[in-house]
């Protein structure tokens, strides 16, 4: 009997030290967070408690949330002419939301193109008001000229794309219906690393597929938009969780155990093109900014803090600028200035080369993500105030944020320049390459917005635009000047980078 006590006794004391670490995980982890109403099309709940480790009560939160979130997750097909897309772009495509015609493995014809009547790629997005209005990625209806949106009940409808922004990778669509099941916004700054979450999608074709994990870190920037999309200023500060997402969950829901939106699924980080434990999110609160500036400005208000900058916290950056210019600054935390744009809000406020950026009003900025985040969450005009340390000694000073142009008021589509119009700029055609080619006029394309009319016909950069609406057309000048005042369909002519011609059109915004 004794030998026997003696072999059960080291289980026992095993079993009392996890029974007192369950229930010591409970009581830290069984806490009430603060998630106020932050909805932007309607009222969310008061009160937001974060799923405790008590396994019953966690699994009746997820059938609560799943069953919210479901109905408001819909399928965007992305339909595309057979010019609309290069090769090169298409494997961005796939990389983002999966390949319907053979998987990310099989590597397409440099031309080989989906058929008129099959959607060239699909994605996922969330219905966030009762009349239509629906959030997912800029790159599910990157190049569309048709998307389709079907809801988890199978209804189809046509959509009207309303506005994108490549620099947060967001994009807002409407459909015209009513009574629709919709999403109500979080507040993305309220929550914590461990909490649980569930992503809901439609990946690899599985409709209305529920994954759930954990918040594994916050402000995770991977350089995705901008070395993968055409973002000019990318704004990178993601949700990073374990909830299994892969190809198809982009534009999906990231939602807490209320069911409320906490980030739109846009990423993964994997050696295969799949699910490998590290997906990513844009937090609902800046996804609800981009959302909010286009429904009301018609395009997105990016406010500049004006600042050329080393990222501290990034060993190669800091290496890398020590080696480039003979200096010998330290790696740590925070935003060493570099240097000021034109027109600089904070040269203006004060702020000088050598400075540490810490702090943007309440929020420590440890990394480029943080600061990206904080600004990029701001309009033109907004005021900052901006925490550095100079030579050891903390200081702070109010900045007001300006656009690119050195403004501090917001535009709207009317305010826009022909080119940020269409999205595209122009440089002239050489003599030397008009004759060798036997051209007349022309002028090379280049910046091509994603999601601009340029784009949306097809034209990428390195086109050549011969003709806008009959005229040929030199330089860029020409093109503002025929389009300046102009309503209507434009047509346009152009030459693609294999010489062929093609005359398509799209309506002047």
């Amino acid at each position: 009997m004794k030998s026997t006590l003696k072999k059960l006794l080291p289980f026992a004391v095993v079993g009392v030290i996890s029974g007192a670490t369950t229930v010591g995980a409970i009581q830290y982890f069984g806490h009430d967070s603060n998630n106020g109403d932050q909805s932007f099309f309607t009222t969310s709940a008061p009160n937001t408690s974060f799923a405790g480790m008590n396994t019953g009560a966690v699994g009746d939160d997820f059938v609560k949330a799943a069953k919210t979130t479901v109905p408001a997750v819909v399928t965007i097909k992305n339909y595309q002419s057979r010019t609309a897309s290069r090769a090169t772009e298409q494997d961005l495509f796939d990389y983002f939301f999966g390949d319907p015609f053979g998987g990310r493995g099989q590597q397409r014809q440099k031309q080989q193109q989906a058929p008129d009547n099959m959607p060239s790629g699909m994605g996922s997005g969330v219905i966030i008001s009762p009349d239509g209005y629906i959030i997912s990625n800029n790159h599910v209806v990157a190049g569309a000229n048709k998307l389709e949106v079907v809801l988890s009940n199978k209804k189809s409808y046509i959509a009207t794309l309303v506005g994108t922004d490549p620099n947060t990778d967001i994009s807002l669509l409407k459909i015209e219906e009513k009574g629709l099941p919709y999403l109500n916004f979080a507040n993305s700054d309220n929550i914590d690393v461990g909490q649980w979450v569930l992503a809901v999608g439609n990946p690899l074709g599985l409709n209305s597929t529920v994954t759930a994990g954990i918040v594994s870190a916050k402000g995770r920037g991977i350089g995705i938009l901008g070395s993968q999309g055409k973002a000019s200023n990318p704004i990178e500060s993601f949700i990073q969780t374990d909830a299994a997402i892969n190809p198809g969950n982009s534009g999906g829901a990231l939602v807490n155990t209320n069911g409320e939106l906490i980030g739109i699924n846009s990423a993964i980080q994997s050696t295969t093109g799949y699910y490998q434990g590290y997906g990513f999110a844009v937090p609902s609160n800046l996804a609800r900014k981009i959302v909010e500036d286009i429904k009301k400005f018609g395009i997105v208000q990016r406010g500049f803090l004006g600042v050329q900058s080393l990222d501290l916290s990034n060993d190669q950056q800091v290496q890398a600028y020590n080696k480039q210019f003979k200096t010998m600054i330290k790696s740590g935390s925070g935003i060493y200035v570099t240097g000021f744009g034109d027109n600089s809000g904070a040269e203006d406020a004060g702020l000088k080369k050598g400075d540490i950026i810490t702090k943007i009003d309440n929020y420590d900025i440890t990394d480029f993500a943080d600061l990206s985040m904080s600004i990029g969450s701001k309009r033109p005009g907004d005021k900052v105030q901006v925490t550095y340390s100079r030579n050891g000694k903390e200081a702070t000073t109010n900045v007001t944020l300006r656009d690119q142009k050195g403004g501090t008021s917001t535009r709207t589509k009317a305010d826009l320049s022909v080119t940020e119009k269409i999205g595209a700029e122009f440089d002239p055609l050489t003599e030397r390459f008009k004759t060798e080619y036997g051209l007349n006029s022309g002028v090379v394309t280049k910046n091509v917005s994603e999601g601009g009319e340029m784009a949306k016909i097809g034209i990428v950069d390195n086109y050549i635009i011969i003709e806008i609406n009959g005229k040929p057309v030199n330089s860029q000048k020409d093109i503002e000047s025929i389009l300046s005042k102009y309503q209507g369909n434009v047509q346009v002519k152009f030459v693609d980078d294999y010489g062929r011609m093609y005359t398509k059109g799209f309506k002047m915004p």
